[in-house]
């Protein structure tokens, strides 16, 4: 087997993959598997890095992995990535079919799964400059409709009601992501110390309690070729059961945040674009869920953006450890104090005491 020719074009040393044990396992767990012809490594990629696997017999696979090397606790959970498909996947809703899960790191060096390749368009900007108006708004809707769907799907019926704790999501969230700064933390930030002490203060009561994505953006999702459709919803790593509102709220912040991704609307014009302005994506969202209406969102956008802010933290900590999977690790992790301060400032506008 080792003498096989496998293409593995424009992967770097650090990332290859034991090929051997990659062939040997895909053969005894992914039905129809025709043997490793060739991988490559999608570009990008902080968290869980992510390969396309073909075989023998022009198959397409997708592998997602934990990083190689020492990472924090509980982060880059492919195993909860896959169970959670395993669920969403069987009652129809858009996910990437999965295959198989290893959790046994010496196989490639670090826990991976195996999903179907889903062939379709990613829009990488938010503001969507290669569609007309009218096919703005179907993509947008189609976005908030799948999220809508997600939050009314019984977690239960679906087997997983294990998913998640059970409480307070945001009260959970707020202590998880204060630990997981503290074991990342690299300098002492004023405002991360302000809403460490303030958000566990002021946590809104939970009324709903679904499966959330809790990283649900424009780009993080499939279309089809052919029309507006989302066909397959990726990257499930922060996933779990909770206040459905956390979804929502962070792909609200797109609107309101300029900078922050490719997918962000902030500051944007965004008359005669087709797109949908937040109050019409929120009234969407609200009539799809049987909502009257959504809380103030001040609130909100301050966990939100403390949230991200121990995520980039995390990324920032394993760039300085070379352990991190993109070379733009490094310029997001400089955004860590940038996330902070506008963080603290929808708390203030939440509220919070100077």
């Amino acid at each position: 087997m080792g003498e096989k020719a496998i293409s593995a074009e424009g992967v770097a040393e650090k990332d290859r993959l034991n090929e051997d044990n990659l062939e040997a396992w895909m053969r005894e767990h992914v039905d129809g598997f025709a043997g490793l012809a060739a991988y490559t490594k999608f570009p990008g990629g902080q968290s869980n890095p992510t390969y396309r696997i073909e075989d023998e017999a022009g198959r397409a696979y997708v592998l997602r992995r934990k990083p190689f090397g020492p990472i924090l606790p509980s982060a880059h959970a492919v195993d909860r990535e896959f169970r959670v498909i395993s669920g969403l996947h069987p009652a129809g809703f858009p996910v990437a079919r999965p295959y198989a899960l290893c959790e046994d790191d010496a196989v490639i060096g670090a826990a991976f799964y195996i999903m179907e390749m889903v062939e379709g368009r990613t829009f990488w900007d938010g503001m969507l400059p290669e569609l007309e108006p009218t096919e703005r708004t179907s993509v947008y809707r189609s976005m908030i409709g799948t999220l809508a769907r997600l939050h009314n799907l019984d977690h239960v019926e679906l087997g997983l009601e294990n998913h998640g704790k059970t409480g307070n999501y945001f009260e959970r969230q707020i202590n998880t992501w204060t630990k997981q700064y503290r074991r990342a933390e690299t300098e002492t930030i004023e405002e991360v110390e302000k809403l460490i002490e303030w958000l566990p203060e002021t946590v809104p009561e939970q009324t709903r309690t679904s499966v959330i994505h809790g990283d649900y953006r424009i780009d993080n999702m499939i279309y089809a070729p052919d029309r507006p459709e989302v066909v397959a919803v990726l990257d499930w790593e922060l996933s779990t059961l909770g206040d459905p509102l956390a979804d929502f709220t962070y792909l609200a912040m797109n609107w309101v945040m300029e900078g922050t991704g490719t997918a962000s609307l902030g500051g944007q014009d965004l008359e005669g674009t087709g797109i949908p302005t937040l109050e019409e994506a929120t009234a969407l969202y609200c009539e799809l869920t049987n909502r009257d209406a959504v809380p103030d969102l001040n609130w909100y956008f301050a966990y939100n953006l403390f949230r991200l802010t121990g995520i980039l933290q995390g990324i920032k900590k394993r760039w300085l450890d070379g352990t991190a999977s993109s070379a733009e690790a490094e310029e997001r992790s400089k955004r860590v104090p940038e996330l902070a301060a506008a963080a603290w400032g929808f708390a203030r506008a939440a509220g919070a005491p100077e």
